[in-house]
Order: structure tokens, then sequence, then C-alpha cells
């Protein structure tokens, strides 16, 4: 459905709505005591400044970690699920992490996170080429997790067709220990310690989890550890420093593979033949450290400088066929990262006026780099499959960005504001190559990017209780040193002939709080992309990829929150995505298939993308005393490959938790019980997009069963 249409559609609602919502709020007049109580939610990811999401010419939700369901508690998935336009999406393999994509950015990432921003207290935990993970994510720590979409993304630089970021709760006061424990079906535990307090100038928030499973298919245990650290100095007249710390291990998660979809049918548990094989797993070790000084100036003025370093080694065990590693242009089938990253952000606003009207301004710039021990070796030494062999790769890779931005709000009127901002990027890629032989030549090179993004919104306030917004701004993406790792016409060196991918993107929306404690959120978009990345081919483990043209994604969302009494609330969410290829191209059919020799006829869906998804959930009780809540999830049939010529089937799931909490000496303990996939359906949980040999499909659980309990103990 072009977007036009969908404006056609759904206008003539909202402008009911609103003049529905303007009436009540003058009716409300006398109640206004009673709604002061409801504080608004404040966001900064938007404007890089504290400002109720309310007041925000853009798409941006906040989850907090306190109305959160009673869930295990380690993925961005068990928090997520409820925001319109993101899909977050649990593979059950933590050798892969999960998929995340925002209005169909990133559907096409087969590991990690790609085409989406990913931040966890200011630091990146996107890489400057684009390339993301959230495994190191510590949700026991947080306090919330914001989520932008639409045009004011580009901001944030290359390969941001959203943001996500978490942030990490202060220390309370008084101090509180927490103690969690949660176990789950086919060996699944998760159990946490956090501790947080003040102590003069000094605020802390410390803690550690532990993760384990044995996983509901064959060959999918995994176990992660995580620590997290974040310390604040209060230092003279309005400063502040804060230390942050963070270190994931994981020692092994065996990757099970994805599913053919006859082998996902006959049997949702089972294992890939060629993951036993060969022991297919990953390992992964990351430390990283950083420090955010604040300085208030007076008069509106502020200062914030961030600096971060950090250590991630990754060693993954393929299942690439002895034979195949017979090319001598092959890397072969075990993957060796050894990665230092850094950086830093220095930023200043000023809060004031123009033209006598309230008027604020930051400006920064950015630097970040990763440098990279990139190997390859043979999965394989003689007969004897899944064990580290021969060296067959090993470059020293170094990509690095530097960027400058300012954005800045103006509210030229009572009812108008209008913001806008540009940033500028530049991103360096450097390969130099030691694996030089009489058959494999040398792959050194070096390529540059750059874009100048700039964006704008502007907001109508029509009521206290209704607001309307449009936005626009363009984006870049540029291909990640994966994506450049091959080229697709079969020779040497790197695939530096890539170019990023350029989009322009238009979203109109209206804010509504059409009665007490309820708000309502609706957003139309477009997003027209050129030179969209896409597979050229896909063959003997190396994946190669082409610039295509045009796509678009026109898509509608929708999300309503209310609090139907004190003890009931009610959440809904719904995404339309209509995501094309607006221009044919060849892609690769077949195996062995060197060179893209079949064509993709214009018109065809994006794969990795649902036309729709629905969220709703309804929660009963309160914190202390018994609590209750269920939800449901609906998505519709999802292409596994740009031939669109096999999908994954659409499917409903439905959850249900119940728990009680009461005080207990010094504190107070909450336990509880759930239950996931209530209905027992078999559904693919998630897909990977193109992949070679046809195993498209990831299977999701069937019916589990957890049990849970979170004590707090308080020193008053």
């Amino acid at each position: 459905m072009p977007c036009c249409r969908v404006l056609a559609t759904v206008l003539p609602a909202t402008a009911a709505i609103l003049l529905a919502g303007a009436g009540a709020s003058t009716a409300r007049a006398d109640d206004a005591s009673a709604e002061a109580t409801d504080l608004p939610v404040v966001v900064v990811t938007a404007t890089r400044t504290e400002k109720p999401a309310f007041d925000v010419p853009a798409s941006i939700d906040v989850v907090t970690m306190d109305s959160t369901p009673d869930t295990l508690g380690v993925n961005p998935s068990d928090y997520l699920s409820g925001i319109p336009g993101l899909l977050v999406r649990d593979r059950q393999n933590y050798a892969q992490d999960e998929q995340i994509s925002i209005r169909g950015f990133g559907a096409r990432s087969t590991f990690g996170v790609r085409g989406v921003r990913l931040y966890t207290d200011g630091i990146p935990a996107t890489m400057p080429d684009g390339q993301g993970q959230v495994s190191h994510f510590n949700l026991d720590s947080a306090e919330r997790i914001e989520v932008l979409r639409g045009p004011f993304s580009a901001l944030y630089g290359n390969s941001s067709g959203g943001v996500i970021q978490v942030f990490t709760a202060d220390g309370s006061h008084p101090p509180v220990v927490d103690l969690g424990f949660a176990a789950a079906s086919y060996g699944t535990f998760r159990a946490s310690a956090n501790a947080r307090g003040v102590s003069g100038p000094v605020d802390y928030n410390l803690d550690v989890t532990h993760f384990q499973t044995d996983g509901y298919r064959d060959h999918s245990r995994a176990k992660r550890e995580s620590g997290n650290a974040k310390v604040s100095f209060k230092i003279g007249d309005g400063g502040k420093l804060t230390l942050l710390a963070n270190t994931l291990a994981l020692p092994e998660a065996q990757d099970a593979l994805g599913l053919t979809h006859a082998q996902f049918d006959a049997d949702p548990t089972q294992v890939a033949a060629s993951a036993i094989l060969f022991n297919t797993r990953k390992t992964v070790h990351q430390n990283q450290g950083g420090a955010i000084f604040d300085q208030d100036f007076g008069n509106g003025h502020s200062l914030r400088i961030l600096g971060y370093y950090g250590q991630r080694d990754i060693t993954q065990f393929l299942s690439v066929p002895v034979a195949t590693q017979g090319n001598p242009l092959h890397s072969g089938g075990v993957v060796d990262l050894g990665s230092d990253y850094g950086g830093s952000d220095v930023r200043w606003t000023w809060k004031g006026a123009l033209a006598g009207r309230p008027f604020e301004i930051a400006a920064g710039i950015a630097w970040d780099r990763q440098s990279q021990l990139r190997q390859g070796y043979e999965n394989f030494i003689g007969s004897t499959l899944g064990v580290q062999g021969a060296l067959r790769r090993n470059e020293d890779d170094t990509v690095s960005d530097f960027d400058q931005y300012a954005q800045a709000t103006w509210q030229f009127a009572d009812s108008w504001s209008l913001s806008a901002g540009v940033r500028h990027s530049q991103v360096k890629f450097d390969s130099v190559d030691h694996y030089i032989t009489a058959t494999n030549p040398d792959d050194s090179g070096r390529v540059d990017y750059g874009a100048t993004t700039p964006v704008a919104g502007l907001l109508w306030k029509v009521a206290d209780s209704a607001n309307l917004y449009a936005s626009y701004g363009k984006g870049f993406e540029t291909p990640t040193f994966n994506e450049l790792g091959y080229r697709n016409d079969g020779g040497a060196g790197l695939a530096f002939d890539l170019t990023p991918s350029h989009s322009r993107n238009l979203e109109f929306g209206a804010k509504l709080r059409p009665w007490q404690r309820t708000e309502a959120t609706f957003a139309v978009f477009r997003a027209d992309t050129t030179d969209e990345l896409a597979v050229a081919t896909s063959s003997g483990g190396r994946t190669t990829y082409q610039n295509i043209g045009k796509a678009r994604r026109d898509g509608a969302e929708a999300a309503v929150s209310t609090q139907l009494s004190d003890d009931w609330r009610l959440q809904f969410s719904y995404t339309y995505i209509d995501a094309t290829f607006r221009t044919p191209f060849l892609t690769c059919s077949g195996t062995p298939c060197t060179e893209p020799n079949t064509p993709v006829a214009a018109g065809t869906r994006i794969p990795g993308i649902p036309k729709t998804n629905l969220h709703a959930a309804l929660k009963w009780g309160r914190d202390l005393g018994w609590r209750a809540g269920v939800q449901g999830d609906y998505v519709s049939t999802v292409n596994v490959n740009d031939l669109a010529t096999d999908a994954a089937p659409s499917y409903v799931v439905a959850a249900a938790d119940v728990g009680y909490g009461f005080e207990v000496a010094s504190g107070r303990m909450r336990t509880f019980a759930r239950i996931d996939n209530l209905l027992d359906r078999k559904y693919a949980g998630s897909v990977i997009v193109n992949d070679a040999n046809g195993r498209y499909f990831e299977s999701a659980p069937d019916r589990t069963f957890m049990l849970g309990f979170q004590w707090q103990w308080s020193r008053l």
C-alpha cells in the first residue's frame, strides 16, 4: 500500500480522534491536578537533550524495566515486543545474537545486528562500519531502553535505520541489593545480583548475571556471563564524572544452523547434519570501559565529554565443506577475530531563547575506530573435522569514522516547534593483507565513504492532549567489512567497488492523550533507498554483495497504552510495512553459483520483513500482592530469499504469567510463573535470509514453563 493511500485512509480517523481529544482536554480542566501525578516520559535519544517523548517530532518509545512483564530478562526481545515498527527476534541461537530490524532496516543481517545503531549509556555497540551486537547488554542493571525510528535516526550517522539505546540506572537511596533467579524449560536458567546505592557524592550500580541453556534444538547449548558497573562522582559546582565498565564471556555457544522447509516441517528440534559433523560453535570474550564527564556552566551552557575503549575476541567454527576450501582464495571454515575499539564524543549544549522564544542547540564531534586482526583457518586436520587447521587468511582491518553534528529545537510559537539537524560522516576502511602466496595474491586496499545527512521536523500542538508532526531526513549505510570480504566476480581482493546506500525518509505522525492515563501514537512513513545492498552470490560459505538500484519501505504504525484502572493496564501495537525492491536485478540461484544468474522482478517483497505484526498485552495487579498478565503476538508471512521462492508461515503465539509480591524483613520478595507459547504452536521464530543451502528456518520453542523470584533488600 503506497504511503499516500495509507494517509488517505487514516487521516480522517485521526482527525476525528484529535477533535475528540481536544474537546476532552477542555472538559478535563478540573482534573488537571489528578493528571499532574502522571509524570511525562522523558527521552534524550531523539534530541540529545531531555525532552518529553510526547513533544518530540519523531517516533520514539521508552520501555522501563519496572514496567515489563515477568520474564527471563536476558535478551532485548524479552522487553521490546510491544514497540511498533521494531521487530526483535530471539533466534534461540546464542552463537548468532538476536535479529533486530526497524521499519525493515537490518532485516537482511544473517548474524549480529545490521542497519540499526545500538548504544549502551552512550557507548556505541555498533562499530564504525555498521556491524553491531547486543549480547553484552546487561539488562538487569538497566533503567530503561529508548527506541528511535524514522528520519531523526540519521543524526547518529552511518547505518542508522533506527536507534536503540540502553541506559543503566543511577544508584538509589536508600541502597538496595537485588538477587534474582529464573529457571525454564530445556535447562534454561538465569541468576543475577545487583547492588545500587548512594554514598555522599558517589552513586553506584553494580551487577553480575549468569545465564545458561541446553536449548530447544539439538546442538544449541550456551552459557553467558555478564558484568556491568556504573559509578558516578559529583565534582565541584555542576560537574559529574561517570565511570562505566562492562564484561562479557560466552565460553561456548553451539550453533545449530538453520533448517530447510522440509526439515522444519518434519522435526523443528533437529539440527543440520553439518553442524554436528563440524561441531559448529562460537566463543566470545569482551571487556570495555568508558568515562563520561558532564559540566553545567550555568546560563544554559553545558559540556559532555565521552571516551571509551574495549577489546573483543571471537572464534567461530563454521560448517564449510572440506572440498570447498580447496579453492586457493577461500578463507577457511574457522573465523578468528581479535578487535580493539574505542572512540570519543564531545558535545556542547545551550538552552536559551531565540527571538524571545525557547531555543536549544547541541553540537559535537564524534570519532570511533576499530582495529581488527582477522584470521581464517581450515576447520579440519586430515580426517578430523571441527578443529582449527591450517591458516588461510591473515589481515589487519581498520575502520574509523569522524563525524560532526548539530541539532536544534526552536519553539517559534506557542503551539509550534521546529527541530532540525545535520551530520557529516566520513568512514574509512583500510585492509592490510599478510597472507600472500603464489595462488593467493595481495588483497590489501582501502576506501573512504562520506555523506551529509540533514533532518528536519515540525510539531503542532493542537491541544494539550494532541500533537501532530511531520519530519524528513536523509540517511546512508556503508557496507560492513563482512560485506566487503569477497568480490562477487570471484577475483582476489576486497569488494571496494561497493558503494553506500542512501535513503530519503518521510514521516507524518500524531501523539494523543485522549483521556487520563492513556497515550496513543500513530505514524505513517516512507523510506526510499538507492544503491540498496543485496546478495549477489552465496555458495560454499562465501556470500558476496552488490548494489541493486532502488528499494522502498512504506508503512504505518499505531500504539495505545492505557491504565484502565489502578489495577488494569492494556497495551496494543500494530505495524504494517510494504517493503519492496523497486528495480529489477539479478541474483544467484542454484549450487554452485559463481555469478548472479536469475532475475528478481521489481515489486518483489524484501525478504526478512513481515508485512504486518501485532502485539497486545493485558496486565492486572500491583507490585505487592497478586498480579497476572497475558499477551499475544501475530506475525505475517515472511519471505526468506530475494527470489521469494520460499517463506516462513504466519503465526500467532500467546503467553501468560502470574506472580505474587510480599514484604519480608528489610525488603520484599517477588515471585512469578510464566508459560510461553501457551497454545503450543510450531513456528519459525526467525529466518536466515538468503541462506546458500536453503536452511532458512530457525525454530522457536514449543510450550515452555518458567519459575522465578526476585528478592530485594533495602537498608533504611
